[in-house]
C-alpha cells in the first residue's frame, strides 16, 4: 500500500469553467476535512457544495468535493477531487495548500498506475486509458474504448491456462510414467494449432490497431510540377502548400492530417526529385527521400498529360517494391503518360475533379489497410511490447509443433511451451516488471 498521498491538478492548463484537482493515498480523507468546508462530514461518493479553503483556513473559492473510499475508488485508495473555478491562480493556490498539509505532486500516470496496482485495472486498460486520451480520430476512440473492459488480457489468460493444462499433463507423464502415458503428439498439435491461430488472429488486429491508433503515414512523391502539392491543397480543401509553375518551388516537406473511413491519415508533401537541382533544392529532395523511407505508403504523383520523363521512370523503378499508389494527374491536358503505363497507374485523373480524390482516398484505404477496418468494437493488441510478447510465444508453438512433426518424444516441447507460456504472462500482465509499467505510464499526463 502506499503511504503517500499524491495531488495533481487534473484539467488542461489555462482558464476554463471548472479546474479538478485530484487526490489519492490514506491522508484523502484527513484533507478534505481539513481544505473543504460544508457544515458536515462528507457522504462517500456524493457530490457536495461547500467553500474551499487553504491551510491556515483562509477561503480559497467555493465548489464541489468527492469523496470515495477505498477500494470504491478509481485508485482503490481513498480519494478526493475537488472542483472550483477554472481560474489557473485559485488552482494554484490550492495544490500550494495540499502541498504544505503533508501531500505531494503526482508524478506522470501516477493515478492510473496505483490503480493497476491495486487490481483496479490491468496492463491493456491501463493502455488503452492513455490511447483514448491520446487519440485523434474517431476510429482510435473507438478502438481505444473498445480495450477500457480488459477483454485481451482475459482472452490472454484463456489461451494460457491451455498451455498451462499441456505442461500439466507432460509433468505427470514424466514423473508418473507407469500411470500416466504420453500426450497423444495427434492432439498436442491440434491444441497447438488452436491456440497459435487465436494467437495469430489477436497479432493481426493488433497491427490495425496499431495503425488506427498512430495514424497511416503518405509521402506525396513526384518530379517538379506533377501537381503533388495541388493534390495536398486538394484533400485538404484549404491552400496549404505554395503553388507555382515554377520547378522546384517545395523545397521543404509539409505535413497535414486527414480522415480516410475515419482513420488520420498523415499527409507529405515533398520536394519534387529531379536530377538537376540547385543546393537549396537538393537538400529538399534530401529530406523527401527520408520522408518516403519512413512513410507506409507512398503516393507517386506524375504528370499523365505528358510523356513520362527520366526522373517519372526512376520514381516508379524506385517505390516498384513499396506499398504505392500510382496517380497520373493533369488527364483533362492530356494522357500521353497514362497511355505509356498502359494500365499500370491505380488512378487517372485531375486533382481539381471530386470523382478523382474519392477514387484517390480509396487507393490509400485498398493500400495502407486493405480497405476494410477490423472490428473497432472488439478488444485487440495495442503495445509494441504486447505485439512483441505474441509474436515470442508463436515463435515457440512453432518450435514445439515442429518437433512433433519430427516424430520426438511429446515430452521435448516442455521447454518451448514454457517459453509461451512465460511470454504470454509479459503479456496478459501477470509478469509485468517494473520497467514494462514505466513504459506504460510515461505516456500518460499528469493528474491520470
Amino acid at each position: 500500500m502506499n503511504e503517500d498521498t499524491i495531488y495533481a491538478i487534473a484539467t488542461p492548463p489555462g482558464i476554463g469553467a471548472i479546474a479538478i484537482v485530484r487526490v489519492s493515498g490514506p491522508q484523502a480523507r484527513a484533507l478534505a476535512a481539513r481544505l473543504f468546508r460544508a457544515g458536515g462530514e462528507l457522504q462517500p461518493r456524493i457530490a457536495t457544495y461547500g467553500t474551499v479553503v487553504d491551510e491556515r483556513g483562509a477561503t480559497l473559492d467555493r465548489g464541489v468535493a468527492i469523496l470515495a473510499i477505498a477500494p470504491h475508488s478509481y485508485t482503490g485508495e481513498d480519494t478526493l477531487e475537488l472542483q472550483i473555478h477554472g481560474s489557473p491562480i485559485v488552482a494554484r493556490e490550492l495544490v500550494s495548500a495540499l502541498l504544505a498539509c503533508g501531500a505531494r505532486y503526482a508524478t506522470a500516470g501516477e493515478f492510473s498506475r496505483r490503480a493497476l496496482l491495486n487490481g483496479k485495472m490491468n496492463v491493456q486498460e491501463a493502455g488503452a486509458v492513455a490511447d483514448l486520451i491520446a487519440a485523434e480520430s474517431r476510429s482510435a476512440a473507438r478502438a481505444a474504448a473498445a480495450n477500457l473492459g480488459g477483454g485481451v488480457a482475459r482472452e490472454v489468460n484463456a489461451l494460457r491456462a491451455r498451455v498451462s493444462e499441456i505442461l500439466e499433463e507432460l509433468a505427470a507423464a514424466i514423473d508418473f510414467p507407469d500411470e500416466v502415458a504420453d500426450p497423444e503428439p495427434v492432439q498436442l498439435k491440434i491444441v497447438i494449432g488452436e491456440i497459435s491461430a487465436a494467437l495469430q488472429r489477436l497479432q493481426r488486429e493488433g497491427e490495425a490497431g496499431r495503425l488506427i491508433r498512430e495514424g497511416l503515414g503518405v509521402a506525396i512523391v513526384g518530379p517538379p510540377n506533377a501537381g503533388k502539392s495541388s493534390l495536398l491543397n486538394a484533400l485538404l480543401g484549404e491552400d496549404r502548400a505554395l503553388v507555382s509553375e515554377i520547378a522546384g518551388t517545395t523545397r521543404d516537406t509539409i505535413e497535414e492530417s486527414i480522415a480516410v473511413d475515419g482513420v488520420q491519415v498523415r499527409l507529405i508533401d515533398t520536394a519534387g526529385i529531379r536530377a538537376h537541382a540547385d543546393r537549396l533544392e537538393t537538400a529538399g529532395i534530401e529530406r523527401t527521400r527520408r520522408a518516403l523511407s519512413e512513410a507506409r505508403v507512398a503516393i507517386v504523383v506524375l504528370d499523365g498529360s505528358r510523356r513520362l520523363d527520366v526522373e517519372a521512370r526512376e520514381l516508379l523503378a524506385q517505390t516498384a517494391d513499396r506499398p504505392r499508389v500510382v496517380f497520373c494527374n493533369k488527364a483533362d491536358l492530356g494522357d500521353a503518360g497514362a497511355r505509356e503505363l498502359d494500365g499500370r497507374a491505380d488512378v487517372v485523373g485531375s486533382v481539381y475533379e471530386h470523382a478523382t480524390l474519392e477514387e484517390l482516398r480509396r487507393a490509400v484505404a485498398r493500400t495502407g489497410w486493405g480497405g476494410e477496418l477490423p472490428d473497432l468494437e472488439r478488444p485487440h493488441l495495442a503495445a509494441l511490447f504486447e505485439l512483441d510478447a505474441v509474436a515470442e510465444a508463436l515463435e515457440a508453438l512453432e518450435r514445439a509443433n515442429q518437433t512433433l512433426e519430427r516424430g520426438d518424444p511429446p515430452d521435448l516441447i516442455a521447454g518451448e511451451l514454457q517459453r509461451a507460456f512465460a511470454a504470454l504472462g509479459h503479456l496478459s500482465g501477470d509478469d509485468a516488471g517494473e520497467q514494462l509499467l514505466a513504459r506504460i505510464f510515461a505516456r500518460f499526463c499528469i493528474g491520470k
